[in-house]
């Protein structure tokens, strides 16, 4: 080997670049990609990376780490560009964001970036996310296997009934109803001669957009349940329970994000591993649905003992009721799971309600297994005040009607246990 070449050494292949509209704003990142990759990675601006990624050179990359903030927001087009040209090259894509508005952050994940990395770094949050790229390569070469449900990390040794409540008509009540399912469930009518241990019960609110169960029970909104559905593939029953927050010491409950959120920010997987790592923890899992019916919906009837469908007693509930059963039947998924509720259902003395209600059964072909009571203005302030009907009205008929039902499902559950045990 000559002098020269000892002098002047080949450089390192680089092997990945950030990119970003100024990489001087992400300090540590700059350091973690020294510290992980020394002198083997480059720099890009984005109209560099436009240029860069249509070059031979470009062939060598192994991932980019795009670094995006909130003054960034007005260059996603150019942005989701240079997503999808490493994409078509096969070129992993790491994406780093600092106060980036969630519908933004859901457009470029969309896209199909690999992984997401909050700014500032957590500590070891670039090294995990380049060892996770490494893993998906790994399994990419693996022989196909037939598909498995999604799994948890942790089990916490239950096998909790899953309940989720669905409005078929806007305005339906069915947060209210789930609010306080849940809140029954979690403190069953006791008795001197047999008391009753307290189920563990859950709460999730998947209405990822206009999810009010945190309102009914004064709960703040926080962060971690975004970041929590940004990467369920990492969930474990730490990271869960840390999204939970409890109500009075006896309901866990998991609030809507504090940001309107499009309802397809998670899939199907997502949404199979938060019920599974619920029904572990959980004895009964009461789940908020969105009154829409998106893509993992079908999910949440596949987990479901029972599904509760909330109507009225009016045409819009009629006609949403027959456009659910046709989309289910369409799809041969479970329609019979399905458990009609009418809310605000003619008091006992209207005859012609009665007759009403009877007719809108025939007519749909259902049975309406529970008739819920109008409480007017009770429920309302009992929402608006962030109590359960138990700790703001007890004697109000919607209630008693609530806890009935409740008490019936936790019959019906341990009937259940004590014959299969």
């Amino acid at each position: 080997m000559s002098a020269a070449a000892i002098l002047s050494p080949e450089p390192a292949p680089i092997v990945a670049c950030t990119v970003s509209r100024d990489v001087s704003n992400f300090d540590l990142l700059i350091e973690d990609m020294e510290t992980e990759l020394g002198e083997s990675w480059g720099d890009l601006t984005f109209e560099d990376a436009v240029v860069f990624l249509n070059q031979p050179d470009s062939e060598t990359l192994e991932f980019i780490a795009i670094a995006v903030d909130s003054d960034d927001e007005g260059d996603l087009g150019r942005i989701s560009g240079i997503i999808t040209s490493a994409k078509e090259k096969g070129i992993r894509v790491i994406l780093i964001a600092e106060e980036v508005s969630p519908i933004a952050l859901h457009q470029l994940l969309r896209l199909g970036a690999d992984d997401f990395v909050p700014y500032p770094l957590p500590e070891g949050a670039l090294h995990e996310a380049i060892e996770r790229l490494g893993q998906s390569d790994i399994e990419t070469d693996l022989p196909d296997e037939p598909a498995a449900r999604p799994s948890v990390k942790s089990a916490g040794g239950r096998d909790g009934v899953v309940l989720p409540v669905h409005g078929l008509s806007g305005g339906a009540g069915a947060t209210t109803f789930a609010v306080n399912l849940a809140w029954e469930l979690a403190n069953p009518e006791q008795s001197k001669k047999n008391p009753v241990t307290p189920p563990r019960v859950c709460l999730l609110d998947f209405d990822f957009q206009f999810g009010s169960a945190s309102t009914y029970l004064d709960l703040p909104r926080r962060d971690i349940v975004f970041e929590m559905l940004q990467d369920t593939a990492h969930m474990d029953a730490e990271s869960f329970n840390q999204a939970l927050l409890s109500f009075n010491d006896r309901l866990q409950v998991l609030t809507a994000p504090p940001e309107m959120l499009p309802l397809d920010i998670v899939a199907g997987e997502d949404i199979a591993r938060i019920v599974d790592m619920a029904r572990t923890q959980f004895d009964f899992v009461v789940i908020d649905m969105p009154s829409t019916v998106v893509s993992w919906t079908e999910t949440v009837l596949s987990a479901a003992h029972l599904y509760f469908a909330l109507i009225e007693l009016d045409m819009r509930s009629a006609q949403n009721t027959l456009r659910m059963i046709r989309a289910l039947k369409a799809e041969n998924l479970p329609a019979e799971k399905l458990r009609y509720v009418l809310n605000r259902a003619p008091k006992f003395t209207d005859l012609n309600g009665k007759a009403r209600v009877k007719r809108l059964a025939e007519s749909l072909d259902i049975s309406l297994e529970v008739l819920l009571s109008d409480c007017g203005r009770v429920v309302t302030q009992a929402n608006d005040h962030g109590l359960p009907l138990a700790l703001s009205a007890a004697k109000a008929p919607l209630r008693k009607e609530i806890q009935k039902l409740a008490q019936s499902i936790t019959e019906l559950n341990r009937a259940a246990e004590a014959a299969t045990a």
